[in-house]
């Protein structure tokens, strides 16, 4: 499964040497890496990137890269959670991270494509759940309306509308970001997954292939790799799922996304000669089967645009956080040298920028009013019941993860199978057959210990707890695990 931002940017990086010391080390080299890092050489810093895989291969390359600040019933979500000046400021905040990105893509030719943006209601409930964002987005000075037809070949029940917004390329983005930010000295090294920071002065950044220093480090992964500060505990892994179509003319007007389920996401590419359609998404490693949710986007599309033809299908990954605000600050109280960013639950393409330049304010003295909404260790307490819900399931999950393999019988593995179970060993096993090949490799998660599931849909072993996500070799693929899955005979 690959993005048809992937198909149309290939790359293959080479793995070069990590060594030395940086003023600022960033680690991860998506859309909030890359701007950090763009924004900080800027100011006179001297920056290296480290990426586990390669530029764009987490969130923003899988992004159907709309960049809106109607996202869905967002405002209204966090309305419920946080007072008004905070709802206020996430707004101010997505404004700025969008005019700064319009402006860089202006700047730096990087197609840019305006769009306007819908909200829509299938039902009489999802009607309720639209009008009242459209009033907490009138109420923090957004021109959102609400309209009776969105212009969909489909039923629905109204939407809210707001226009001039745009839609990009997110991997021409980065690989822009990425060039602009070598231009000014930023070194950026793929292949290498960072596994620890320690120290003090410096820190030491450690990855599977080498090491090197620096005075502050910012993890731009999404989920943060390290475990001070509990941020895995404060957010739940989502997965969901895009299809890119060609068709024969524009398909859609605009971009539009569904406030109530089916979830679906909506937006043409190529000047109009093809569709994206996303949606049908589930906490990652908790579906019993990722395909039949792959299954009904498809089984969907082909019911409303029989004449597309498929072209791409891929999945991306987004990190919800139970306060509903982003963070971008300290990963815990007062240690102000190592910073963290991420809970943007599917908004990044304004967020990111949003938490990079509150990031780049903090290091250099830079004050933004809004940047209060993105403070890690403020505004927890509304989201405490939320997060203390999601706990409670990951406990469930982590008992029932131990138990299954038990329940478990021994199948010949078909191809494109895998399967958990005790071989006679103390831990339960994970073993596929995919293109011929059989592995085994051991089923608990390198993070906090929960036993993986299969994911049948990319091939993966997927863990239920906070969503770290392995290859069938065991090789990290996303997540806050950092090493692997142990391999076995």
């Amino acid at each position: 499964m690959v993005s048809p931002w992937h198909a149309r940017h290939p790359r293959t990086p080479e793995v070069g040497p990590l060594a030395g010391h940086a003023d600022v080390v960033v680690v991860g080299a998506g859309l909030t890496g890359l701007t950090t890092a763009l924004l900080l050489a800027r100011a006179g810093r001297a920056v290296t990137v480290i990426e586990a895989r390669q530029l764009g291969a987490g969130t923003t390359g899988g992004s159907t890269a709309k960049v809106s600040v109607l996202q869905g019933t967002r405002l209204s979500s966090i309305a419920r959670k946080q007072p008004h000046d905070l709802v206020q400021a996430y707004a101010d905040a997505n404004l700025e991270g969008q005019a700064w990105l319009r402006r860089f893509c202006d700047d730096h030719g990087v197609e840019v494509e305006q769009r306007d943006a819908y909200t829509f209601a299938w039902s009489g409930h999802g009607a309720d759940q639209v009008r009242e964002e459209v009033r907490v987005a009138r109420s923090v000075g957004l021109p959102v309306t609400w309209v009776d037809d969105p212009g969909l070949p489909f039923a629905t029940a109204g939407a809210a509308h707001l226009p001039d917004q745009a839609q990009v390329d997110p991997i021409g983005v980065l690989e822009a970001l990425a060039a602009e930010a070598e231009r000014h000295g930023v070194r950026l090294v793929e292949g290498h997954r960072v596994q620890s920071v320690d120290g003090r002065r410096p820190l030491r950044v450690r990855s599977d292939l080498g090491e090197m220093t620096a005075d502050v480090v910012v993890l731009a992964t999404g989920m943060p790799i390290l475990d001070r500060g509990g941020f895995f505990a404060r957010m739940t892994a989502q997965r969901s799922y895009g299809l890119a179509l060609r068709t024969d003319g524009p398909a859609v007007p605009a971009m539009y996304l569904s406030a109530d389920e089916p979830s679906r996401s909506l937006r043409d590419g190529d000047g109009g000669s093809a569709l994206l359609v996303g949606g049908a998404g589930h906490p990652t490693g908790r579906a019993a089967s990722p395909a039949e949710h792959l299954q009904a986007l498809r089984e969907w599309t082909a019911e409303h645009y029989p004449d597309a033809e498929e072209t791409h299908a891929w999945s991306a990954q987004d990190y919800v956080p139970a306060r509903e605000l982003p963070f971008a600050g300290p990963i815990v109280p007062g240690q102000g040298r190592l910073l963290v960013t991420g809970g943007y639950a599917k908004w990044g393409m304004t967020n990111a920028v949003a938490a990079a330049l509150a990031i780049t304010g903090r290091l250099t003295g830079g004050h933004q009013t809004w940047a209060r909404a993105f403070a890690p260790w403020r505004h927890e307490l509304r989201g405490a019941p939320s997060a203390v819900g999601t706990n409670v399931e990951v406990g469930a999950r982590l008992v029932g993860g131990w138990v299954r393999p038990l329940l478990a019988g021994s199948p010949e593995l078909e191809e494109g199978d895998g399967v958990v179970r005790y071989d006679g060993v103390g831990t339960p096993v994970a073993r596929s057959r995919v293109g011929g090949v059989e592995e085994s490799v051991s089923a608990v998660c390198t993070h906090l210990g929960g036993v993986v599931r299969w994911n049948d849909a990319e091939r993966s072993w997927d863990c239920p707890l906070h969503g770290s996500r392995f290859a069938v070799d065991g090789a990290v693929l996303e997540g806050a695990a950092t090493c692997g899955l142990t391999r076995k005979q």
